[in-house]
């Protein structure tokens, strides 16, 4: 699925048509639904007694020649109303016969004064196509296990770990049903999965969707909301979390206390403190902004040596506490901690919601403002800052970057999440995601340049966390630059929803870029008015660019700009690429062997002249089939599964047989049909999760994990009625990264060694029996995936675990002459992902490093070649991500594509080169 457009349908737009001059109103069509994303230019009475939400709902139902919905009382739930002077907003969730529309929110606007009501306007999406029921054939508890088996398979699945006994620390909850808005709707289990990678620490806290029929994860992100994009996928587990539950009560009322404290830049500031005469001290706990309550004040915990995972996702670290100082001027110490900066910073922030938009606190009601600083990561620093739905979170830095607080533009970044999540909830995923980051930005970003009197033509004006190094310059330093002029056709990278969620950091300047431009030409007030209304008034879950940009312009309007200022707005948006249509617009160097694939979390497959792929309907409503066809373009695609209802995924072919793997509600079946015809044969089922199926001459195999992380190849020949597992099948091994040709089965193995447990690669001889283990260079923590051909084994060896940077190592086919074609830590190492083989050429998805997570490094296709196999080249110069390799045969390779902000099944014949 592509996570440009995130769950909407990719189908075009029913266009909404009103009665010819009958409606004065200036309409924006909805896409693939009747319901206008806009309507402005109106002042239409209604009635004036009552609650807003009722006067909302009334004005909808009176007007359904225009909204074209069926029962607003019905259909719509008041989830939010918001009175600023004579100003009224009411949010609407949708509903599908009682179940939740992800997304579906529609906003009205209205205003009240000397007795009389008006809409003055209404925006969102109301998807008005849903016809799908509302009875799950799945249970919660099948769609927790079938959601934590996803969430496993996408933090941990690229890897086999060195101890096959270690247990994952996932736990998922279940959140209800929920209709996704594609075409007809698709009824789904919402679950949330929270846990910690027990190989990097890293916290997970995914919102998984499954299919409520065929129990298939169709919608998978993260919801966590960081600074920076993370370079490895988060993983998880199932641990009980220290201290979970609700943060501390605030303590009785004192009168408040002026202290102070000195940032890391050497300026003494003003801090609100209390004296807690419990501890003797005066703390971080400022009163003074929200005097009339005991526990919404600010706080600031010191996290020092408190890991991320213990504080992540509504859990609270047990014994912290606000930082502390014997006299109302904190020392050194808490200046180096980043707790003076985190402090001062969350009451600027404060200040200037409150003063400038009169916002009381994030959700606009005077919450509580927790920071914990000095987080690490497995006792490791931890460079990056998170909102986490309650409270923000500092990582405590490393040797060149400093606490995460140090800088006022991202502590207004996190604090604006949380803006943002209480006003819009913009998705974060996708583009609704990335316009998440990108209000983030701006509004952090603006309270930092305003704070230090800079002016908006400096050239570091722009520059996001560019105070947070130790020896760099800002612009060095800085994760992001709202002046890089970022424009959709140069810029925008499709990627898929396990790359940085969708693109929400990657993608985020393209529209940051035009509201920037808004702020240095109209200024900062006005600009800030402007970007203010349009988030908090008009736009809605789902919006993309488009949409955004539509809030915005309508808001310029609102305020009453003038005609000039109104074409400033316009123009700064045309020249980010940010205009209607605009997806259409990407190119690509690759030749498309089927387009629109509409799937998720599913492989593609390739060999004998021929490719296998997954594919759903246009809008992506319908259960993924197996299609297939000739490499080279010609002939017809063939439907290789049924269109049963069942998620037919990962599948493969030799040219010959099709075998892949299919999810229903009771289990999981690996299933093969003849690419010639025939009827589809079953040859193994299961209740775990199947991830890799391989196909040649007679023999499948496939890999298998449970919801533990245990992990086995097993492999069927022709009339075999239970598969052989390569690894025993018992508890204490694993297996994983099944490769065959040649009538040979490679595939990393874990094994006990003594106490201990070693990796290593492993080849199995299915004629004769014989086993060999690949030598290794040296003692690998982790194997990835494994590639095999008639003279080379090849493999993915992690030995030194941190950022996720991995060898790219080739052995005889009898152990002998290991050497590594790509080394694991040097100039030009790789984040190597996956790899495919033919007998010409190694092709190896992986990205380069660079922690501002350019196109460069997205997943791109390497591959490797020469007299030593070392030398390397780009297959495609596609921008987007590009996943799921398939080596068909001498240099030709297939692949899913992103570029387009769809999902493409793509080919190259030959290397494209460089791409310089």
């Amino acid at each position: 699925m592509s996570a440009a457009a995130l769950v909407v349908s990719a189908m075009p737009a029913q266009a909404f048509a009103a009665p010819a001059g009958s409606d004065p109103a200036d309409v924006i069509p909805g896409k693939g639904t009747s319901t206008p994303s806009l309507v402005d230019g109106i002042r239409e009475g209604v009635k004036a007694s009552g609650s807003p939400a009722d006067a909302a709902r009334g004005h909808l139902a009176d007007k359904k020649s225009r909204y074209r919905i069926a029962d607003p009382d019905r259909d719509l739930k008041a989830v939010q109303s918001v009175t600023t002077g004579s100003n009224e907003t009411v949010r609407l969730q949708q509903k599908h016969r009682g179940v939740d529309v992800l997304g579906g929110q529609y906003v009205v606007r209205m205003e009240k004064k000397d007795g009389k009501r008006v809409v003055t306007g209404t925006s969102g999406k109301y998807f008005t196509g849903l016809t799908t029921g509302t009875k799950p054939e799945v249970g919660e508890e099948l769609a927790v296990q079938r959601a934590v088996g996803a969430t496993l398979a996408q933090v941990a699945g690229k890897k086999l770990a060195v101890n096959p006994k270690a247990a994952a620390s996932l736990k998922g909850t279940a959140r209800g049903l929920v209709v996704l808005p594609r075409g007809a709707g698709v009824l789904t289990q919402h679950v949330t999965v929270r846990g910690t990678d027990p190989a990097t620490g890293r916290p997970v806290l995914h919102e998984v969707y499954v299919d409520a029929k065929s129990g298939y994860p169709v919608l998978q992100y993260s919801g966590i909301k960081t600074f920076t994009a993370e370079k490895t996928a988060s993983a998880s587990g199932e641990v009980k979390a220290a201290g979970e539950g609700k943060a501390p009560g605030g303590p009785a009322k004192h009168p408040g206390v002026a202290g102070s404290g000195v940032k890391y830049d050497g300026t003494t500031v003003e801090l609100g403190l209390f004296f807690d005469t419990a501890r003797g001290e005066y703390v971080m706990n400022d009163h003074s902004r929200m005097w009339d309550s005991s526990k919404n004040v600010i706080s600031t915990w010191d996290a020092r040596g408190k890991d991320v995972s213990e504080a992540n996702g509504g859990r609270w670290p047990e014994g912290i506490k606000e930082f502390g100082s014997r006299t109302p001027q904190f020392d050194k110490d808490a200046t180096e901690a980043g707790a003076v900066d985190a402090h001062w910073a969350a009451g600027k922030v404060y200040d200037y919601y409150k003063k400038v938009h009169g916002r009381d606190s994030l959700d606009g009601r005077g919450m509580a403002i927790n920071s914990l600083v000095g987080l690490s990561l497995s006792g490791m620093p931890l460079v990056n800052a998170f909102w986490d739905g309650t409270k923000m979170l500092y990582g405590g830095g490393d040797e060149e970057y400093k606490t995460l607080s140090a800088d006022l533009d991202v502590v207004g970044h996190e604090m604006t999440h949380g803006v943002v999540e209480n006003s819009a909830n913009l998705v974060y995923a996708g583009q609704s995601g990335a316009l998440n980051e990108a209000i983030a930005d701006y509004f952090g970003n603006a309270i930092a340049v305003d704070a230090a009197g800079m002016s908006m033509d400096d050239p570091d004006a722009g520059l996001l966390g560019g105070n947070l190094c130790r020896t760099k310059t800002p612009r060095q330093c800085a994760f992001r630059d709202l002046n890089d002029g970022a424009t959709t056709s140069k810029n925008f990278l499709g990627v898929s929803f396990a790359t940085d969620n969708g693109g929400v950091h990657l993608n985020s300047t393209i529209f940051s870029g035009a509201l920037w431009d808004i702020r240095e030409d109209l200024g900062r007030t006005l600009a800030d008015r402007i970007a203010y209304k349009a988030l908090t008034e008009y736009m809605t879950p789902l919006d993309g660019f488009t949409e955004g940009r539509d809030a915005v312009i309508a808001a310029a309007k609102a305020l009453k700009v003038s005609a000039k200022d109104l074409n400033v707005v316009k123009r700064s948006f045309n020249a980010h690429g940010i205009v209607p249509n605009w997806e259409q617009a990407m190119g690509v160097d690759s030749d498309l062997l089927l387009g629109k694939l509409n799937v998720y979390s599913t492989k593609a497959g390739a060999g004998g002249g021929w490719w296998a792929t997954s594919k759903s309907n246009d809008d992506g409503t319908e259960a993924f089939s197996v299609w297939a066809g000739r490499t080279d373009g010609k002939g017809e695609t063939k439907l290789i599964s049924p269109n049963d209802g069942r998620f037919h995924v990962n599948p493969a072919t030799d040219g010959k047989t099709v075998a892949w793997a299919a999810y229903s509600a009771a289990g999981m079946d690996v299933l093969a049909r003849p690419l010639a015809g025939g009827p589809v044969k079953k040859l193994y089922s299961t209740s775990d999760t199947v991830l890799d199926v391989r196909v040649e001459g007679g023999v499948v195999a496939f890999e298998k994990m449970d919801v533990f992380g245990a992990r086995h190849v097993g492999f069927l020949r022709t009339g075999d009625k239970e598969p052989t597992w390569a690894d025993g099948g018992k508890a204490g091994t694993g297996s994983a990264f099944p490769s065959l040709s040649g009538g040979r089965l490679a595939y990393a193995k874990a094994y006990a060694d003594g106490d201990d447990y070693r990796m290593g690669v492993e080849v199995l001889d299915l004629r004769s029996g014989e086993r060999k283990l690949m030598n290794q260079l040296g003692r690998p923590e982790s194997i990835g995936e494994t590639a095999i051909n008639g003279k080379y084994v090849f493999w993915l060896a992690d030995e030194v675990v941190d950022d996720g940077q991995v060898a790219v190592r080739r052995s005889n086919l009898d152990g002998t002459g290991t050497v590594d074609l790509s080394k694991e830590k040097g100039e030009g190492a790789l984040f190597a992902q996956s790899l495919t083989a033919s007998d010409e050429a190694l092709t190896v998805t992986a990205s380069l490093p660079d922690p501002k997570y350019h196109n460069e490094t997205m997943s791109k296709l390497w591959q490797f070649g020469g007299a030593n196999g070392t030398d390397r080249a780009r297959v495609s110069c596609n921008r987007g991500e590009q996943l799921s390799a398939a080596a068909a045969g001498g240099k030709q390779v297939v692949w899913i594509d992103g570029t387009t902000g769809y999902t493409d099944l793509v080919t190259r014949t030959r290397p494209a080169g460089n791409c310089g």
